[in-house]
């Protein structure tokens, strides 16, 4: 599956406000957009006020970059939501969230989605018992994530152990010791701290 491979920091100075691409990075002085708060490019300091379409676009945009998706990726996530009955904006919050990257990031076994991508994609989960390496499948309720006991030896999952201070969103209940996780809940717009305008994601897809 194709992905972004570009710098991340670009991406956030892009929209103007940090994304938490890198992880602890993005809470240190080395943060790119603590530094140059203006977008990257020749005109990146002269921005003009956009427009409606610029204004839906930009968030799409956020969006996608949040979760690290292609606009292929995201297009088949919105019709997802919209063929669903209820509220298009939040279903497409919660598909986005119910993805397996996403949702190992919320447990606290990655510091970023980006690094949570990396692991399930070498294989280092379980749901329910099997092996799954597949960053865009998508959890349901009752599934349990589990480190694989091969990988629990890794001084990277051990650090984890330790250091995890249970953070976890109310849809997911996390035994750090055990590096384990239960979905318990479908993610509801509440649980979602993002700084996302999804109304206007729908209304750009609805045109």
């Amino acid at each position: 599956m194709a992905r972004y491979t570009g710098p991340s920091c670009r991406l956030c100075r892009r929209e103007g406000e940090k994304l938490y691409l890198k992880g602890d990075r993005c809470y240190t002085d080395k943060c790119a957009v603590g530094k140059r708060s203006y977008a990257p490019g020749q005109h990146g300091t002269s921005r003009k006020k956009l427009s409606n379409y610029g204004l839906q676009l930009r968030e799409k945009q956020k969006a996608k970059r949040f979760y690290g998706l292609l606009e292929s990726q995201f297009r088949k996530y919105f019709e997802m939501a919209d063929r669903k009955t209820g509220v298009t904006g939040e279903n497409l919050l919660s598909i986005l969230e119910s993805r397996l990257d996403n949702t190992v990031f919320r447990m606290g076994f990655a510091t970023s989605r980006k690094e949570a991508r990396q692991l399930v994609t070498h294989g280092h989960f379980t749901i329910n018992g099997k092996k799954v390496d597949i960053p865009s499948y998508l959890v349901s309720v009752g599934d349990v994530i589990t480190v694989k006991e091969k990988s629990k030896a890794s001084n990277k999952f051990k650090e984890i152990a330790e250091g995890s201070k249970g953070t976890a969103p109310q849809w997911l209940t996390v035994e750090a010791e055990k590096l384990e996780g239960k979905v318990v809940a479908l993610p509801s717009r509440d649980d979602i701290d993002l700084p996302i305008a999804e109304n206007l994601i729908v209304e750009l897809y609805s045109k």
